[in-house]
């Protein structure tokens, strides 16, 4: 029977049984190593840094000139990214290492001239971006203008209103003062309300309607017929020129006093009759300050004295001064308490029309 040929590994046979598990095993924790090895050398390399843009720009004003030594400020969504320059001698400035893809503003501000903001400027990769159209303007300066009216000129306005002040919307009513607060009058305005009244057409009316009364009274005596109606109304037209020039212009004028009634319209009955019964002896300086009225009173016995040179010889005489003086200061009185209680509501005044 022939030999069976043995196997040369048949010796180690029985180590296969018994070494296949821990081949197995070994073989695997090489694999994991492997791969946990891979791992880690995949973390400890760094991936590459984006690569970074530039951003630059000149600066000019509205003349095209540039702007030298202006701040310029790159601002981004980090509050830690903001970097500032300044412009050099030809307005050039220049950011470098700007990150892209990033949102930024700048902004730009010089002495005297507006702040300028860009809109958002975003970079490549790489890129090399020039800012244009960079140009500060002149600042908008709002300038407020006080106009400030001088004294004369207030009182020249309050004088306009009171030329307009009409009894009626007729009969003028111009030497009464309803403004509370009216400025002294200058002698300019002191003479142009003078003339104002001594030249209105209704003054020459009443004197008209006086010259009459006095006709039918024979008084003074000139006699009757349209000659002696023409004297009457001569000497009364003498009379009020005179007097209303003397009482109501020269005299406030060197004396600083105010011719004007001051309308007072409010308080007691007794206090505004008070009020008026005194207006021919006291009236108001230019001062602001009450005093005697040394204007209307003298005004008054000036005209009285004139008459004497123009009345019929048989009127002429200290009677006839101290008369008319007498009757022009009842009248003042009279003419006081018509303003202060009736007058005052039938006058027309310009802001009754507004």
């Amino acid at each position: 029977m022939p030999c069976e040929r043995a196997s040369m590994w048949a010796p180690y046979r029985h180590i296969g049984s018994v070494a296949q598990p821990l081949l197995y095993w070994l073989a695997t924790a090489i694999a994991v190593a492997l791969v946990f090895s891979v791992v880690m050398l995949g973390q400890t390399v760094e991936a590459p840094e984006p690569q970074m843009g530039s951003i630059v720009g000149t600066v000019t004003d509205v003349s095209g000139d540039t702007v030298p030594n202006a701040t310029v400020v790159l601002k981004g969504p980090d509050t830690n990214d903001c970097r500032t320059v300044v412009t050099n001698d030809q307005g050039f400035f220049e950011f470098h290492g700007v990150k892209s893809g990033t949102p930024y503003y700048i902004n730009i501000n010089a002495k005297d001239l507006s702040d300028w903001t860009s809109p958002v400027v975003t970079v490549e990769p790489g890129q090399f971006k020039i800012l244009t159209d960079i140009q500060l303007r002149i600042p908008m300066s709002r300038t407020t203008v006080v106009v400030t009216q001088t004294s004369e000129e207030v009182a020249t306005e309050q004088v306009k209103i009171e030329e307009k002040q009409r009894v009626f919307g007729i009969i003028p009513n111009i030497y009464v003062v309803y403004d509370p607060n009216p400025e002294p009058l200058t002698t300019k305005l002191k003479f142009r309300l003078a003339l104002k009244v001594a030249t209105d057409p209704i003054t020459a009316v009443g004197i008209a309607i006086l010259s009459g009364a006095q006709q039918a009274g024979d008084t003074p005596n000139y006699g009757q017929g349209g000659q002696g109606f023409a004297k009457r109304f001569g000497a009364n037209a003498a009379d009020g020129f005179t007097d209303i020039m003397i009482g109501g212009a020269i005299l406030p004028s060197l004396l600083h006093q105010d011719p004007r009634y001051f309308y007072q319209g409010t308080g007691t009955n007794k206090s505004r009759t008070r009020h008026a019964v005194l207006n021919p002896f006291v009236c108001k300086g230019d001062n602001g300050k009450w005093q005697p009225n040394y204007s209307s009173l003298g005004g008054d016995l000036a005209s009285s004295a004139i008459s004497n040179a123009y009345y019929p010889r048989s009127n002429r005489g200290a009677g006839l001064v101290l008369g008319n003086f007498a009757i022009d200061t009842a009248e003042r009185v009279a003419s006081s308490l018509a303003q202060e209680f009736i007058l005052g509501r039938f006058t027309r005044k310009p802001r009754d029309s507004k």
